[in-house]
This record gives structure tokens, C-alpha cells and sequence, in this order.
């Protein structure tokens, strides 16, 4: 019997998990599915990821009013993966003024946002309930190139691109006060890596660069928030070991000359072993091996995601 198409089986509901951080930082973690961050200012909330609908933001929102009535002023994209950004809509009957992305995220939206909400949503469907409530894509109101800084009254909040790792556009959002971090998917943490169109040569570094911060807690893309200064090593240790052993198999297939299913079978040999039980796996590894073996091949800039190209790519993998 062929394997259902990448995530189209899983149904499996995930629990919510609503963990404050800090005086004024929460984590909103599912069990292996996309996180988002809160920051509750004096004056308003910042959300980090939307959720991937209207209608499911409805649960963070709620979480969001059983502690404060204060308004959502601005929502930061941590990236353009409709998965993380369709929920945003709903936040603006909640007072949000700004959507906030970096000038790569936004950049990706142009280039190749449409193509990528239809492929995610099709392979994804559990994790798009409600999907007739997104009006559209998401579009920033606020672009910026390297960081900026917002005061939630007292509170400092810095939004920056330290580099490149998941996508071009990668954002952080930091509270230097509470050494608080959101990294999106540039870290990961019990959980597979989403490589598709990811930088991986530069995604070390950009993890160093995030390690130089200095963060006592983390909240990753998906996975358990950290909230340990050893547990956001742990996790920044992890994902770097993820996207370089995954690099090293695409460069070993191209040496050889193995097509993409050769590379595939050479990846599992150094990925099942270390990565085969985590969530996700079997749906993200067919999209990391194409990339990583692009990325080997020269494709320096990473090929469009369609719907179509989802298919194709994964009919040429099944045995």
C-alpha cells in the first residue's frame, strides 16, 4: 500500500500546552506542532506566530484573555511558512497595529507565498482546521532589514534576522532583560527540522549566533519550551547536529552521483538512527534530502515548492 502523502494521515490531536516564561514572556507549545510565543507588555501584547488559521488562533487568543485584557498591538512572523502566518487576521479585532517581518520574509511572501500556502495546506491538512477563515496571504505592515526595537511600555523587545538557517528571512525575537528567546524554526527541539528551502551551509552559524546571546530560556519552532540555560544549548546542539548531518548526506549522494532516491537511502543511513523517532520525521525528511541535495548540487537559492512539485517529488521516492 503506497504511504499516504506526507502528513494527509496525521490526525492525531495534539495537547496544548499554555508555560509562562517569565514576568512577561509565555510559550504556547502542541506536542511537536508549530509554537508561538506571547509577550505582555505595560501596554499591549505581542504575539510571535500566528497560528496557521483564524479560526485556530481563537485558542491562543482566549489563553492570551484568561490573563490579560490588555491588546494584541503586533504580531511578528518569524518567517513566511503559511503554517506559522495565516492565523494573523484574527489578531487584528484584537488591536494588532503591525505586522512585523524582516525584509528576507517578506521578500519569500512576493516570491513564493502563494505557491507555498496551497503545497502546505495540502500537505498538512490537521494542522489547517478552519482554513476557509484565512482570508489570503499574510502581508507585513512593518519591514525591517537587520533589527529593530520595540518598548512594550518598560519592557525592551528586540526583533532581529541574526542570519540566515530555515529560510533566508529567519527572525528572533529577544527580551534582553529576562534573557528570553523565540527563535522560530531555527531551533527545534524534539522534533524534525523543516529543510525545504532552507540555507542549511549557513544555519550553524546563524545557531551560534543565537547561542551568543546568552538565553536562560528558549522558545523553539516546535518542540517543549527550554527553560534551562543547558536545555537552549541542548536544543541549539540538536538542531545544528539535524541540518549538518543532513548537509554531509546531500554532499556524499552528489560525490557519488546518486540520483534523488539514491540520496534519499544514503541520507536515512546517518538520519533514522540519530533523528527516526522524533515528530515529523517521515513527513520532513523527503523535503529536507531534495534540499539538501540541491543545495549540494549549487542550487544555491532554493526551487519553489508547489503543489505540485510536492507530489511528483514524493511519488519518485515511494518503493
Amino acid at each position: 500500500m503506497a504511504k499516504a502523502f506526507a502528513s494527509q494521515a496525521d490526525l492525531e490531536e495534539k495537547k496544548i500546552t499554555f508555560t509562562q516564561l517569565s514576568e512577561n514572556a509565555w510559550a504556547y507549545t502542541a506536542e511537536g506542532d508549530p509554537n508561538s510565543g506571547v509577550v505582555i507588555g505595560d501596554d499591549g501584547v505581542l504575539i510571535v506566530d500566528t497560528t496557521a488559521t483564524p479560526a485556530m488562533a481563537q485558542d491562543l487568543i482566549a489563553k492570551i484573555r484568561s490573563i490579560t485584557d490588555k491588546p494584541i498591538k503586533y504580531v511578528v512572523l518569524s518567517h513566511y511558512h503559511a503554517v506559522r502566518v495565516l492565523g494573523a487576521s484574527a489578531y487584528f479585532k484584537e488591536g494588532a497595529q503591525q505586522v512585523i517581518a524582516s525584509r528576507g520574509t517578506y521578500e519569500m511572501i512576493v516570491e513564493r507565498g502563494e505557491q507555498d500556502m496551497k503545497s502546505e495546506i495540502e500537505r498538512f491538512p490537521r494542522l489547517f482546521a478552519g482554513v476557509e477563515t484565512v482570508p489570503g496571504l499574510t502581508w507585513p505592515t512593518l519591514v525591517f532589514e537587520k533589527e529593530i526595537t520595540l518598548w512594550l511600555g518598560k519592557l525592551e523587545v528586540k526583533i532581529a534576522h541574526l542570519g540566515s538557517g530555515h529560510t533566508k528571512g529567519d527572525t528572533v525575537v529577544w527580551l534582553p532583560s529576562q534573557k528570553v528567546l523565540f527563535s522560530g524554526d531555527l531551533v527545534e527541539y524534539d522534533a524534525a527540522c523543516y529543510c525545504g528551502d532552507a540555507q542549511l551551509e549557513q544555519w550553524p552559524a546563524t545557531l551560534e549566533a543565537l547561542r551568543a546571546l546568552n538565553a536562560e530560556k528558549l522558545v523553539p519552532g516546535r518542540g517543549p519550551a527550554l527553560l534551562s540555560p543547558a536545555d537552549v544549548n541542548k536544543g541549539l546542539d540538536y538542531t545544528k547536529d539535524f541540518v549538518t548531518t543532513l548537509l554531509q548526506a546531500g554532499r556524499d549522494a552528489v560525490a557519488e552521483k546518486l540520483d534523488l532516491k539514491g540520496a534519499m537511502a544514503l541520507a536515512r543511513k546517518s538520519m533514522d538512527p540519530k533523528f527516526g523517532q522524533v515528530f515529523i520525521y517521515e513527513h520532513c525528511l523527503p523535503f529536507d534530502v531534495s534540499r539538501a541535495y540541491d543545495e549540494a548540487s549549487g542550487i544555491a537559492h532554493p526551487r519553489i515548492w508547489t503543489a505540485q512539485r510536492d507530489k511528483e517529488m514524493w511519488s519518485a521516492l515511494q518503493d
